[in-house]
Formats: C-alpha cells, sequence, structure tokens
C-alpha cells in the first residue's frame, strides 16, 4: 500500500470523509557537499522517494488537529496561540512551521489531517525538512498565497532553526521544496540559485542506511558550525565560501590546528562539489565516485563527523565492484551513506554490502537504490464543495 492511500485511508476512518488534499515532500540524499551549506557553499542533493504525506481537509475555526500514524499520537493547537515547547515533540515541527509563516505575513487557516512518512527518522536523510515542508504545503493548500519553493525552504529552515533550535543550514530545505524528478540539483547555498544535472548514463544511486543513529548530533553540529564561522572571521570573510584552496594553502598554517582542518574540509568540499557538477554533466561516473570518495576521507579526518558503522559500510561499498564511489551523508556520526553504482548491478550491489556489512560489524543494515523525486506537491486535490465558512478564495491546487 503506498503511503498517499494508507494517510488517506486513515483519515477516512477518522473523519467519515475523503480527504480535500493530499500533500507530500520528500526527504534527500546528498551526493556531494557536506556541511558547506551554512558556509554560504555548494551542495549536490537529490530528493528521494521516500516522503512524508498529509491527507487533510481544511476547518474553519482556526486550529490545526493533527494525527501522526508514525508517533501514534494526535494533537491540535490554535494559529493564534503558538507556544514553544520545553522539549520539542513531533508537533512542534508543524506549530514552528506555523509560526514562521504568520510571522512573515502568510495569512494561514486551520486544517486537520492525518500525517505518515518513510523517511527514516534519524538516518540523515532529513526527515524533519520533509515534514516541514509537507506541512507549509498543507497550509498553502487551505490557505489564500502562493507557493513559491525558496520562500517556503526559508521559512521552515528558521523554523527549524530559531522555533526547534537546530542550526541547520538551507540545503534540506531547499532540497526538499525544489526537488526534480531524475535530476540532482546543485544548490549555492548563499543565492539560492539552483542548477540540475542528471545523473551519469548507467548509474544509479544506492541509500545506505548504517542500522544506526545519530547520538548528539545537535550539539556537533551546532559547535562545527562555530569553528567554521571562527574560521572565516580571522581570514575576515562573510564564510568560508570565500577563499579557495590556494589562498587557504598560504594562510592556513595561522589557523588553530582544530580549526585548520575543519575549514580545509569546506573550502576543498566546495570545489568538490564544483567538479562534481561538470562530472555529471559529462557522464562521468568515475570522476563522481573519486570525488565522492575523497569527500567521505575529508569528512572522517578533517571534519570529524563519521562514525565505526559509517566507515564499514563505505569499505564495503567501495569494495564492490559494481561502486564508482561512496560516503557519508548527512550529519554524520551514524545513519546512512550513499553510493554511486552501475544501475544494471545494483540489486547484486546491495546484496552484496548487505552480507560485508553486518559481517564486519554485528549491525543488520538497509541498504536500497532510489530515484530523484519531485520536490513538495500536492498529489490529490478534491476540495469540498461550496465555500467553507472564512474559507473562499483559499487556494486549493
Amino acid at each position: 500500500m503506498s503511503l498517499a492511500t494508507k494517510v488517506s485511508e486513515h483519515f477516512v476512518t477518522e473523519f467519515a470523509a475523503d480527504p480535500a488534499f493530499i500533500v507530500r515532500a520528500p526527504g534527500r540524499v546528498n551526493l556531494i557537499g557536506e556541511h558547506t551549506d551554512y558556509n554560504d557553499g555548494f551542495v549536490f542533493p537529490l530528493a528521494i522517494d521516500h516522503a512524508a504525506f498529509i491527507a487533510l481537509r481544511p476547518r474553519d475555526d482556526g486550529r490545526v488537529r493533527a494525527i501522526s500514524l508514525d508517533m501514534g499520537d494526535r494533537r491540535e493547537f490554535a494559529l493564534d496561540d503558538l507556544r514553544p515547547a520545553a522539549e520539542v515533540e513531533w508537533i512542534d515541527y508543524l506549530i514552528g512551521v506555523a509560526w514562521v509563516l504568520q510571522e512573515r505575513g502568510y495569512p494561514l487557516r486551520g486544517w486537520e489531517g492525518v500525517v505518515g512518512g518513510d523517511v527514516p527518522i534519524g538516518s540523515g536523510l532529513s526527515s524533519s525538512a520533509a515534514l516541514e515542508l509537507a506541512v507549509a504545503r498543507a497550509f498553502y493548500c487551505v490557505s489564500d498565497f502562493d507557493w513559491e519553493a525558496k520562500a517556503m525552504a526559508l521559512a521552515c529552515q528558521k523554523a527549524e532553526n530559531d522555533w526547534l533550535g537546530v542550526n541547520c543550514g538551507i540545503m534540506d530545505q531547499m532540497i526538499s521544496a525544489a526537488g526534480l524528478q531524475d535530476r540532482a540539483l546543485l544548490i549555492d547555498c548563499r543565492s539560492l540559485e539552483t542548477e540540475s544535472a542528471p545523473l551519469p548514463p548507467g548509474a544509479a544511486v544506492a541509500i545506505l542506511d548504517t542500522g544506526t543513529r545519530r547520538g548528539l548530533v545537535d550539539s556537533a553540529y551546532n559547535e562545527r558550525r562555530e569553528q567554521c564561522e571562527a574560521a572565516a572571521r580571522h581570514f575576515v570573510l562573510p564564510a568560508l565560501r570565500d577563499i579557495d584552496s590556494a589562498t587557504y594553502a598560504k594562510r592556513a598554517h595561522e589557523l588553530d590546528a582544530l580549526i585548520r582542518k575543519r575549514a580545509r574540509h569546506v573550502i576543498h568540499e566546495n570545489e568538490r562539489t564544483l567538479r562534481a557538477r561538470d562530472a555529471m554533466n559529462a557522464g562521468d561516473a568515475v570522476a563522481l565516485g573519486k570525488l565522492m570518495i575523497e569527500s567521505h576521507i575529508s569528512l572522517r579526518d578533517d571534519f570529524e563527523v563519521s562514525s565505526p558503522a559509517l566507515d564499514a559500510i563505505v569499505d564495503c561499498a567501495k569494495a564492490d565492484e559494481s561502486c564508482y564511489g561512496a560516503r557519508m551523508t548527512g550529519a554524520g556520526f551514524g545513519g546512512c551513506a550513499v553510493a554511486l553504482v552501475e544501475a544494471d548491478g545494483a540489486k547484486d550491489f546491495v546484496e552484496r554490502v548487505s552480507k560485508c556489512y553486518l559481517e564486519a560489524t554485528g549491525n543488520q543494515p538497509s541498504l536500497y537504490v532510489t530515484r530523484a523525486s519531485a520536490g513538495a506537491e500536492t498529489v490529490v486535490s478534491t476540495p469540498p464543495p461550496g465555500p467553507l465558512p472564512e474559507a473562499s478564495g483559499s487556494r486549493r491546487h
């Protein structure tokens, strides 16, 4: 059963009616360009075919009532009485998005619905951004404002930064909002300009879930960000995006040893990401795979955000005859890696690497081939007949 069908059927059970809308927003896997987004740099993600879905209908009382299939929970809040929680729960993602949209002048109306997703939580595939963009899309369906992917991504990033307390960059929300079918998306995290590129012919992307979940990743993430900002301040630059590797090599000795390593990763990773764009446009899977391997080594040794499980699964992938390259993906410290593999050999790759990793670590992994999907969208739009009280004129497509 598809997730769209699942949330729809639960909606019918709960509300004795068909949903007026079903929306989805995808998770993401980043091919290359890790921990560069909050340094105003370049990233190269694709939206995956795992997503958050919401089946919903509008309400006329300014309230949001949501049922989470994943959490087995139901909550409700008023749009005119939004309050931060002492400890973040799933409902706070909905409240945070509502708070930012209203702060930015979007006229929100309430809704009730069923929320479900299949982006593994804590895996590094950005289940949080998928949920945030699905919530933004739900508000769009029942309210009177235009959908603009960049604006929605920025709003959802602010919700994560200021309401949920995670100092993330823009990549996750941007790719969930603006992803393209069968294309990866180079994102300039300063201008938010994008450039799409296809995977090399005959290549496929495999997600390698280690079966481990990240520990104290938020504090470590914020620490890495502070270290990068310290390096940029030393060079009197807005961000590490503004220094090239040649200039860095001449001045690296000026930095503290730890800050030096962090800066080296970001500077070289930005350059690797732009070279990856060129490799994809040239259809060069070998060159792209080599850049991915270099990225993992840098993340492991200079940025120090890998883990024994991630290293083990990347090593198993790299050793396989069908693999062009592999690297950890996401914030790190557990979760997932990503591999570029021969499409014809992808099924056998998954089986061999699963066996190799299990034997090496004792952890049961989850490996699957993914494809690039579209960004946040309305997949079903059948608004109820007749105007709703206080909801006339709302956009429903």
